[in-house]
Order: C-alpha cells, then sequence, then structure tokens
C-alpha cells in the first residue's frame, strides 16, 4: 500500500432504485455495503463505510436529492463516514458511541483495521494507525415501528439487536425488501462483541423467519433471496456461521502473518 487511490468508491445498480456502493481499496472481507435508495422526495444512505473519503465522490453521480443517512450499527466500518451528512438517524441505544467514538467503543481496536486492510491509501500519509471515527451525534433516533415515507416508498424500522445494542434494519413492505446491516448478511456472522449477546440475536434473527422478505441487502457481501436467508439463519442457530477467533479468522482471509500484522 504505497500510491493514493485515483478513486475510492464503486457504484452498481441493482434495480429498483438501489444502489451498493462500495469503498474499493478496503479488504472485501471487512468493506461494508453503502446503500443508496432513490425516493421521490429523498434518498436515503444506509450506511456510511469507514469514512476516509467524501461519499459525495459516489453520491454525486446517482442523486441530488435531500439525502438522509441512516447507521444501522454504530461499528467503524458502517458509521465511519456518518459525521459527513447533515441528517443522520440511528437507534438512541448506540447515540452515545457515535457521539463520542473510541476505538473500543466502535470496535476499531479489535484488529480489523490492519495494513492489509487497505490497497491504496486515501490520502498521502495515510497510516492505519491514525484510523479513527469522527463525532457524528444523531440528530434523529430511530426505533421499532417507526416509518420512513421517501414520497413513493415506505420503509419500516426494524429494532433487531443482539450483534449491537441498537442494530436496526429496514424492511420495505410493498416489495418484501430488507436492508439487515451486520444482524445478517451471507457470510460469518459477529455475536461475540464487547456489546453483543448471541441469545439476543437468536431473538432477533427468529423475527426475520417471520417476515415476507423477497431479498436481503446486507451489510456485507452479495445480496441473497428468501431461501438463502432461511439456510443462512439454520446454519448460524446450528452453532457454524461464525467468525470466532478475529486472528485466526483474518490468517484465512490475509494469508501467513496475519496475526501479527
Amino acid at each position: 500500500m504505497s500510491h493514493v487511490a485515483r478513486d475510492w468508491y464503486q457504484s452498481t445498480s441493482l434495480g429498483d432504485g438501489i444502489t451498493k456502493i462500495h469503498e474499493i481499496h478496503v479488504a472485501d472481507w471487512l468493506r461494508c455495503n453503502i446503500w443508496h435508495v432513490r425516493g421521490r422526495d429523498m434518498d436515503l444512505i444506509i450506511d456510511t463505510g469507514m469514512g476516509l473519503r467524501p461519499l459525495s465522490e459516489a453520491i454525486a453521480a446517482l442523486s441530488d436529492r435531500p439525502q438522509t443517512a441512516i447507521m444501522s450499527h454504530s461499528h467503524f466500518d458502517h458509521a465511519g463516514g456518518l459525521h459527513q451528512f447533515d441528517i443522520r438517524c440511528g437507534h438512541r441505544s448506540e447515540a452515545a458511541i457515535i457521539e463520542s467514538p473510541t476505538a473500543a467503543n466502535t470496535v476499531a481496536d479489535s484488529g480489523y483495521v490492519r495494513a492489509e486492510t487497505f490497497t491504496a491509501l486515501p490520502w498521502e500519509g495515510f497510516s492505519h494507525h491514525d484510523f479513527q471515527v469522527r463525532p457524528a451525534p444523531l440528530t434523529k433516533f430511530l426505533d421499532e415501528g417507526d416509518v420512513i415515507d421517501l414520497g413513493d416508498r415506505v420503509f419500516h424500522v426494524l429494532h433487531l439487536p443482539g450483534h449491537s445494542p441498537g442494530s436496526i434494519a429496514l424492511y420495505e413492505k410493498a416489495t418484501g425488501i430488507l436492508f439487515s446491516g451486520d444482524v445478517i448478511y451471507d457470510g460469518a456472522l459477529i455475536d461475540d462483541l464487547y456489546h453483543s449477546d448471541s441469545e439476543v440475536l437468536a431473538e432477533s434473527h427468529a423475527r426475520l423467519r417471520e417476515l415476507d422478505i423477497t431479498t436481503v441487502h446486507g451489510g456485507h457481501f452479495q445480496s441473497f433471496g428468501r431461501d438463502r436467508l432461511g439456510e443462512l439463519l439454520d446454519e448460524f442457530a446450528a452453532g457454524g456461521l461464525r467468525v470466532g477467533d478475529a486472528a485466526n479468522w483474518l490468517a484465512g482471509q490475509v494469508g501467513p502473518g496475519a496475526e501479527g500484522a
């Protein structure tokens, strides 16, 4: 990692007015999905990545409408860019974290931010040792049952704790689309962070089984449908699909020597 990246974001349209944005030079095993949802009256930005470059680089090509930014939860890889937006929404239980973020409370100190995390520099002189989440006090709290109306489409807020206390998802009943954050995605899940609760996460997963879901746009990796959702929930409930020890898991992602990087 020695050169400054010309482009930091890549956008991929998935149809239905939904665009997935990701940070090109953040490793695919870490980078979160940043979702842009186009509405008649305003747009949603669901999660904001690590915030290493202005998201306006990607959004300007998609829309000039007002934007509301929503954090599915306050972890560094999802809320790092939240400070770039005027309207910042999330669950009250994690408001104090994003208002006064530290490496510990945003889990940036959990071993995932390392040299191998980046394939290029966001700016000259950047070092992964200097990464930190900037304060972004929430301007609006979201909780179970709240409704977000974009003018031509409506999303219902689901409070689905377990991965973190304030994890939320957005569900569009009309289409069956779910933006799930890190409650569920198509990969190994994490339920053992300092404020995780595996039993509570199991309850949140049980709620997902009751919904008429057609498509899940998760916090990481590829989107998937209802059948795959059932498979993932079953595998996790059976004791699989877990990151577990971060050092061992990372060694499998980035190769030998990762534990000491």
